[in-house]
Formats: structure tokens, C-alpha cells, sequence
């Protein structure tokens, strides 16, 4: 299958780029100063991300498309406001996530954010779902560019007066050289910052104007460290198939008064939150620099197997090692020493609340 790219791929080049192969795109690992400062800039100015390799999928329709989509997502989507997002799961009947996403109530209907290794599975299972009652499309004629840091909503406002009135989680309509973009401010680092829907051809000289304004391109190497110093999750690593949100420890996520709702995998979550769960998700310290990477294997002090990592990367804003895995639950607790196998030799380590690094996002409402 041919590699695809992103309208910026001559932008990733320009800039130095070291460019691999991401869930079926070619995309900028890095650039020249390198996935470290890379992350330090983005913690202490703004840093550009291309996203245009995730997914777009607009779905508009009659009056019922809510309750039609409430079957599907264990959101609480009647609570929306115009142009509101929430963070949520599209799951099997088994309770494990086919994918994790963010729902925002547009005009016409909804617009999900769909990550790009399953943007295709998952517009498949939800049209089907909908069962053709609705136009659904995936929108591949727009991109998808993040800025995220202290300096975001400084740079943004140079271009886009007005965009820093925006709440967290909440998005609106702007203009872009007589074009009409859409902006939410969110993001995937922790940091303050904004994510901007924009047709291709107009993304190039967008991104180029923040990069005047001070801004510099980030690549996915420190988009990975900076998501995982925040405690959030990677799908494919810490999330898949098998794994349902309240053993992910994201049970925030599904709305209360969801709970005794009927969607995919509506009766287990209602068990695993009654009864509790076999295995958590949690943050996990090394005692020493070592990192230990995704399918590391977890021990107790009777060097019994008790878990595995999930997402492990050296934090460059906290100076230390950190992780993420799945232990059983009653090692969860914080501050349970645990010990990991690295290259053979097992590595003290300790239980810990996430995230490592406290998130700075801009308060506003937020619905569960």
C-alpha cells in the first residue's frame, strides 16, 4: 500500500525533517534540533504539530442523530453545547476499545477526531452502526494542525484575533485568508493550545505564519515524551481491544448518567464499576534512568509477573525515567514497589499517581 502524505509534507522537508512511515503516512519523528529541545520549546514557548494523518469524520442528519450516536459512545451528548468536545470511546460489546476520540457538537450534527491508525475501521463500524440514516463523511480535503504551550494562544491571536476567548474543550468558526477554519482549543501535551481544522492548500502559509510568529515545528518523537509526561494515553500502546476505560483508569470519561445506558460493552463497564477490576492502568517510577519500553514485564518482590509497560520514554521536563502499564489491582496502590525486567536484570521501581508532569490547560466547563 503506497505511503501517503500530508499536505505539509514539503513544509517537514523544508524545516529538516527526519521523516518515517506512522500508521500508513510519512511523518516528521523529528526535526534538527531533536526530539529533546523539541519538547523543552513546546513546554516553554509553542511548539507546531502536524495531525493531518488523523481522522475527520463529519456526521450530520435529523433531530435523532443523538440518541442514535448515545448507542454507540458511552458519552453523555445531549449535555453538549454548540461546539463543545468530549473525550470518549468507540468499544465492542466486550467492553474493549476500538478506538478513543473526541465528539464535538457542530452545526449540522457532530464531527469525531478518529486516531489514524483506525480512522478507517472506525468509520466503517459507526456507519454501519447508523445503519446508512445518516450522511457520514471522512474528510480528507482538510488538515489538522496543533499549537501547544504557554505561547500558543500569543501566536494563535497574532493570526486568529479572538481565538484565546475560547474555553477548553470548546471550539468556533474563524477565517483564515477568506476561508473558514475551525479551531478548538485542546490538544495532546498538557500544555494550553489549540487544534485548527483547515482546508489543505491553505495549511502550508498557515503553519508558515506561526512559524514567523515564533513558533517552531515539533515531530512525533517529542509529541510521544510530552503526551506521556501529561499521563495520557497512546492507542495501540496503553489502549486496544482488550482493554476496557475503567481498567485504563479513565472511567472519568464515561458520563454518569450513562452508566445504565445500553452501547457496546455497556453491561461489563457497569460490573467492572460495581465490582472493580483484575488489572489498572498506572504511572510507574523507575528508581533508576533506565527506560523501560511498551511490553517490559512487571514483577512483585516474590518475582512473581504481576503486569507489563505499556509506554515508557525518559521525561525531559521532569529529568527522569517514567512509565505507564497495567498491574494487577491490588499492587496498584501508590507507592508499591514493583520491579522491572530490563535486558535481563530487574530494576527497582516505584507504583505512582499520574501524570508526572502537571497539565496546564486553560479551565473551562466540561460536561461527563
Amino acid at each position: 500500500m503506497k505511503v501517503k502524505k500530508t499536505s505539509l509534507n514539503s513544509l517537514h522537508q523544508k524545516y529538516g525533517a527526519k521523516l518515517v512511515e506512522f500508521a500508513g503516512y510519512e511523518m516528521p519523528i523529528q526535526y534538527k534540533d531533536g526530539i529533546i529541545q523539541e519538547h523543552k520549546f513546546t513546554r516553554s514557548n509553542s511548539g507546531i504539530f502536524d495531525v493531518s494523518h488523523m481522522g475527520q469524520l463529519f456526521i450530520s442528519g435529523s433531530d435523532n442523530l443523538t440518541n442514535d450516536l448515545e448507542r454507540i459512545f458511552p458519552a453523555n451528548l445531549k449535555n453538549l453545547n454548540l461546539n463543545q468536545s468530549k473525550y470518549s470511546f468507540l468499544m465492542n460489546e466486550d467492553g474493549g476499545i476500538y478506538d478513543d476520540l473526541i465528539i464535538t457538537k457542530t452545526k449540522n450534527g457532530y464531527l469525531i477526531i478518529l486516531n489514524a491508525a483506525c480512522k478507517y475501521n472506525d468509520y466503517e463500524i459507526i456507519k454501519s452502526k447508523l445503519k446508512d440514516k445518516y450522511e457520514t463523511k471522512l474528510d480528507e480535503t482538510l488538515s489538522l494542525v496543533a499549537i501547544q504551550g504557554p505561547e500558543a494562544k500569543v501566536i494563535l491571536c497574532k493570526i486568529i484575533p479572538g481565538c484565546d476567548d475560547l474555553k477548553f474543550m470548546n471550539g468556533n468558526n474563524f477565517i483564515f485568508e477568506d476561508s473558514n477554519i475551525y479551531i478548538t482549543r485542546s490538544g495532546y501535551t498538557g500544555e494550553d493550545g489549540f487544534e485548527i481544522s483547515i482546508k489543505n492548500e491553505k495549511a502550508e502559509n498557515f503553519v508558515e505564519k506561526l512559524i514567523e510568529k515564533g513558533s517552531k515545528m515539533i515531530g512525533l518523537g517529542a509529541r510521544d515524551t510530552l503526551r506521556l509526561e501529561a499521563g495520557l494515553c497512546l492507542y495501540g500502546n496503553d489502549l486496544d481491544t482488550k482493554t476496557s476505560p475503567i481498567e485504563a483508569n479513565l472511567k472519568w470519561a464515561i458520563s454518569k448518567n450513562r452508566i445504565d445506558s445500553e452501547y457496546p460493552g455497556s453491561d461489563i463497564l457497569k460490573k467492572q464499576i460495581e465490582n472493580g477490576v483484575k488489572k489498572l492502568r498506572v504511572g510507574i517510577q523507575p528508581e533508576t534512568r533506565v527506560i523501560a519500553r511498551g511490553d517490559t514485564k512487571i514483577f512483585n518482590d516474590k518475582n512473581q509477573e504481576i503486569g507489563k509497560i505499556t509506554s515508557g520514554t525518559f521525561g525531559p521536563s521532569v529529568e527522569r525515567s517514567i512509565a505507564m502499564g497495567y498491574v494487577e489491582n491490588n499492587y496498584s496502590s501508590q507507592d508499591t514497589k514493583v520491579f522491572l525486567e530490563v535486558r535481563g536484570k530487574k530494576v527497582a521501581a516505584n507504583v505512582c499517581n499520574l501524570p508526572f508532569y502537571k497539565k496546564n490547560y486553560i479551565k473551562g466547563e466540561i460536561n461527563v
